[in-house]
């Protein structure tokens, strides 16, 4: 159903370092995040995002680009499922500190591994997961600087939270439910188009190390450690520059132009 026979499994293996006889869900997930930047500059540029995985696998690994949730999440539970894990393909609600009920836009996984099951995601780009979750109530990993936890709140809504100097604060909410690649192929279409998505109105890009994060959301590059947050403005002109030298997102001649361009 949702095609992992097309994916080239040893070039994946390859773009994130990760030998497939060493291939554990935790080793897969670091060397993902690590690896493969968050960046929504095909949408931002009115290109799009298609998710059949040879386009996908063009993108991030054959042109060695990031993508956005979708992308990542498609690939991910490809390579995990073409090495033998159990792997569900879910969405979730974005609240990032709000109480807005918003749309199912977010692209996440439920995978088996060790006996256990557990929230993997490599592709929230904000504050977002650097090893898999135990997917129980109350679990909480840490890696480094950043903390998260994983709760129930209402029955059977689970929460994936990230700890604040001042609290716990809510990512994306979501209940399990059986998810198809039309609920994927939607979500996109919304996200890549509707005019007042974050994702078609400015350009983003983040990577998370264990103990420093960068993000640039249109034009601002903020650096996050544990110690705080310093954020500069880049002139439009810098956008190009920063995304190559901070993300490793290298674009050609025309994208640079017209990133530049739309940044103005």
């Amino acid at each position: 159903m949702w095609g992992i026979e097309e994916l080239d499994l040893a070039e994946y293996l390859n773009r994130v370092g990760v030998d497939a006889s060493q291939a554990s869900l935790h080793r897969l997930h670091r060397a993902h995040t690590g690896a493969i930047p968050f960046e929504n500059i095909d949408v931002y540029l009115g290109k799009g995002a298609p998710l059949d995985l040879p386009s996908i696998q063009a993108k991030l690994t054959g042109r060695q680009r990031g993508g956005y949730c979708y992308e990542h999440a498609l690939l991910f539970a490809a390579a995990l499922e073409r090495l033998g894990f159990s792997v569900t393909r879910q969405l979730a609600r974005i609240r990032m500190g709000s109480e807005q009920v918003r749309a199912r836009t977010h692209g996440m996984l439920l995978v088996e591994s060790e006996g256990s099951r557990w929230l993997a995601d490599v592709g929230f780009g904000g504050e977002g997961l650097l090893e898999p979750i135990r997917f129980a109530d109350g679990a909480t990993v840490t890696v480094g600087a950043w903390t998260w936890r994983l709760v129930v709140q209402s029955g059977r809504t689970w929460v994936l939270q990230s700890l604040h100097a001042d609290g716990w604060f809510d990512l994306y909410s979501f209940q399990e439910e059986d998810t198809y690649p039309a609920d994927y192929t939607a979500a996109n279409h919304v996200t890549s188009t509707l005019p007042t998505s974050p994702f078609v109105t400015q350009a983003i890009a983040q990577r998370t190390a264990p103990d420093i994060r960068h993000t640039l959301r249109n034009g601002e590059l903020t650096v996050s450690t544990a110690t705080g947050v310093e954020s500069r403005v880049a002139t439009p002109a810098e956008v190009p520059a920063i995304l190559a030298d901070v993300f490793g997102i290298h674009l050609t001649e025309t994208e640079a132009k017209e990133v530049a361009a739309l940044a103005g």
